[in-house]
């Protein structure tokens, strides 16, 4: 059984979901340790079966036993350990979705994890987080919530228009142009956005310009596209900035950087 996988929901769900995720050591006899998370500009709804899984952010170490989670933004890499026997079923939410239920105030929320109560969730049916549960039966769950939601919402929030101006812009935007064409000032965009997700504006820009160079630098390949042309094209200012700010991130160089020991998004 593959230790990372990876699953997708409805169309209309992947409005609010962008996928569903497993570290599955459940079979396995032997704690997987020191392997790394990064950054995705994601929040992440962790159902842990089992034994347990041990997560390092850069603000404290979390030892989740069997039970629900929820993780904030993080904006920097994340160390796992995986007892054996358990497995770690993660339904991965775009950044806005949490900013369709106003009763959230996340403004000093990030690179932390809570555990949740089963009742907090809000599907309207229950979830089981037993090892025998496949994620079929996940999906009967989450996608008649989420397709609900997305026919009771028809139109975009404030925080979804900010985050689609930003994924659709091929070249480098700031929160005043955003502000321009949203025709609403800067200063309530930064309040609304970072309420709602724990992030300014300018850091989840940062975290998909990261994500976007090393999703390249892993597809396509060092030898063929050289680190100067990875920092051009994602519109670091040269090679020494994008260099500067990876270490921030991962704490090692791109040069150093070994794709093996991090969970990374398959290629769709």
């Amino acid at each position: 059984m593959n230790l990372y996988s990876e699953y997708y929901v409805s169309e209309k769900s992947e409005r609010f979901v962008n996928k569903i995720w497993c570290l599955d050591n459940s079979f396995g006899e032997i704690l997987i340790e020191n392997k790394l998370v990064l950054p995705n500009g994601c929040f992440n709804l962790a159902i842990v079966s089992g034994k347990s899984i041990e997560v390092h952010t850069s603000k404290k170490k979390y030892v989740m036993a069997e039970g629900f989670y929820f993780c904030s933004q993080m904006t920097n890499k994340v160390l796992v350990n995986i007892q054996p026997e358990t497995k770690v079923t993660i339904i991965q939410l775009h950044i806005w979705t949490l900013s369709f239920f106003p009763n959230y105030e996340l403004s000093n929320f990030s690179d932390s994890i809570i555990k949740i109560n089963e009742t907090e969730l809000p599907f309207k049916h229950k979830i089981e987080h037993g090892l025998k549960n496949f994620v079929s039966e996940l999906l009967n769950v989450v996608n008649p919530y989420f397709e609900e939601l997305n026919d009771l919402n028809p139109t975009k929030n404030v925080i979804e228009k900010i985050c689609e101006i930003i994924r659709l812009r091929d070249d480098e935007i700031n929160v005043s142009e955003i502000g321009e064409m949203l025709k609403a000032s800067q200063r309530l965009l930064q309040i609304k956005f970072k309420t709602a997700t724990g992030l300014t504006i300018k850091k989840y820009i940062q975290i998909l310009k990261f994500r976007k160079s090393v999703d390249q630098m892993v597809n396509i390949g060092q030898e063929k596209l050289s680190l100067t042309d990875v920092a051009l094209y994602n519109k670091y200012f040269d090679q020494s900035h994008f260099i500067k700010k990876f270490k921030d991130v991962t704490k090692t160089t791109p040069k150093m950087f070994n794709s093996d020991l991090y969970f990374l998004s398959k290629k769709r």
